[in-house]
């Protein structure tokens, strides 16, 4: 059986009770050096570094019938890794295990409520803001091309004016958030974040 394991944004005390139980059974874990890294008690010799998706589909399909267990950060299924595992592996293989995402801790951190809320991510993909900017709140999961400062840009563009809420490294020691005018917003690096966009 193959476990996705949400893990939430990344504090320890947003992980589910469950992460642990299914942890101690496990016979491979696999994730990122810094998912990995939030899990000190798992035997390095169970860690496996993630690979490539060709890679890590030919070693999941080799393992089915081995307990391993694959680390999501927030929710699996919210742009996730979960939606890519049912297209390799049989239903009746996979258990997915739901997590805290970034954009919940976030806008539970802002005392915003998340009804009405259109939900992306910039990951890979060029996003359609004449289509996003039609609604009056968004949460955008980024990346390195389609950050916070782009963005803001691609608003200014069409003329229309938004606030932008920028949460960086959200739940870790160094979590940083920000709140701005899409006109204010710096020309910086930022670390790994999320951007919600509203009218108000």
């Amino acid at each position: 059986m193959i476990t996705v394991l949400g893990i939430g944004p990344g504090a320890p005390d947003l992980q589910l009770i469950k992460s642990r139980q299914v942890l101690t059974t496990a016979q491979v874990v696999i994730g990122s050096p810094r998912q990995l890294s939030l899990f000190p008690d798992v035997a390095s010799d169970k860690k496996m570094i993630l690979p490539h998706l060709p890679q890590l589909k030919i070693f999941l399909q080799k393992n089915q019938t081995k307990s391993v267990v694959l680390l999501a950060s927030g929710d699996p299924l919210l742009y996730g890794i979960g939606k890519w595992i049912q297209t390799v592996l049989p239903a009746d293989q996979i258990c997915i295990i739901p997590g805290i995402s970034s954009i919940q801790y976030f806008f539970n951190k802002l005392h915003l409520s998340m009804n009405d809320c259109y939900l992306t991510s910039s990951h890979g993909k060029n996003p359609n803001f004449d289509f996003l900017l039609l609604h009056d709140k968004v949460a955008m999961v980024t990346d390195q091309r389609w950050g916070p400062f782009q963005i803001a840009q691609a608003i200014l563009s069409r003329q229309q004016s938004r606030r932008l809420y920028i949460g960086e490294n959200l739940s870790y020691p160094t979590e940083k958030i920000s709140v701005y005018a899409a006109a204010a917003v710096p020309d910086r690096h930022y670390e790994m974040n999320v951007v919600i966009i509203t009218n108000a």
